[in-house]
C-alpha cells in the first residue's frame, strides 16, 4: 500500500497539465468578473471569437460545479497520463472542439455554456470502452462512468438547475445533453479507431 502511495504522489507522475488546468478553472471562479471573456457563447463566436470554442469549458458557475468536474477531470487525467498520455493530451485539443462544435450546430437554443462536463464524458467513455475491452469484469470505470451519468440524471430532472452535488449560480444556466452527446460519439469513436488501427498494426500470425 505505502508503494501504491508514493506511485501515485510521484511528482513525475502527477497529471501536471490537468491540474493547470483546473487551477485555471478555479481562478476564473473566483474571479467571475472575467467570465464573460471566456465562457462559450454562441453570438460572440459566430462573430469570431474563436478562442471560446475552448476556454468556455473552463468555466465554471459556482465552487460546486466546479469542484465536480474538476474533481473527476484531474482523476481521468492521472489514468490517462499512465496509460494513454498522447491521446490524452491531443484530446484537450480536440475534444473541447468535439463538443462545441456539437453546441453549435445541433443546440442553437443554447446561447452560453461553461464546464468540463463535456470533456470527462467523452475521456470516459474512451476509457471505460478500453476497460471492457481488455476485460469484461472490469468495474472501475464504469462505476465512475455510471456515477457521472447519475449525476446528469438528476440535474436533467431538477430541469437542469442542478443536481447531486452541483448547483449553478446562475438560474439561466441548465444542462447541455448535446455537449455530453458530442462528448459520447467522441469517446466512442476513438476508442474504435485505436482499437481499429492496433488490430490492423498487428495482424494475426497465421
Amino acid at each position: 500500500m505505502r508503494e501504491q502511495i508514493k506511485d501515485i504522489l510521484d511528482p513525475k507522475r502527477l497529471p501536471w497539465l490537468y491540474l493547470a488546468v483546473v487551477a485555471f478553472a478555479a481562478v476564473v471562479v473566483a474571479c467571475p468578473s472575467i467570465r464573460p471573456a471566456l465562457v462559450y457563447n454562441r453570438a460572440a463566436i459566430a462573430h469570431g471569437e474563436l478562442w471560446r470554442i475552448w476556454t468556455g469549458h473552463i468555466v465554471h458557475f459556482g465552487w460546486a460545479h466546479g469542484f465536480a468536474d474538476g474533481g473527476l477531470f484531474v482523476v481521468i487525467g492521472w489514468a490517462l497520463e499512465r496509460s494513454q498520455r498522447s491521446f490524452g493530451r491531443w484530446s484537450l485539443l480536440v475534444l473541447p472542439v468535439v463538443v462545441s462544435a456539437s453546441l453549435f450546430w445541433f443546440d442553437p437554443e443554447m446561447n452560453i455554456y461553461g464546464g468540463l462536463s463535456g470533456v470527462n464524458v467523452g475521456l470516459l467513455i474512451y476509457l471505460a470502452c478500453r476497460g471492457w475491452q481488455h476485460n469484461l469484469l472490469d468495474w472501475f470505470w464504469p462505476a465512475v462512468l455510471a456515477i457521472h451519468v447519475m449525476e446528469v440524471f438528476l440535474e436533467i430532472h431538477n430541469h437542469g438547475t442542478g443536481g447531486g452535488a452541483i448547483r449553478f449560480d446562475d438560474p439561466a444556466i441548465h444542462v447541455a445533453t448535446v455537449a455530453h452527446i458530442g462528448g459520447v460519439v467522441y469517446g466512442v469513436s476513438s476508442w474504435a479507431v485505436l482499437a481499429q488501427l492496433k488490430k490492423t498494426a498487428r495482424p494475426d500470425s497465421a
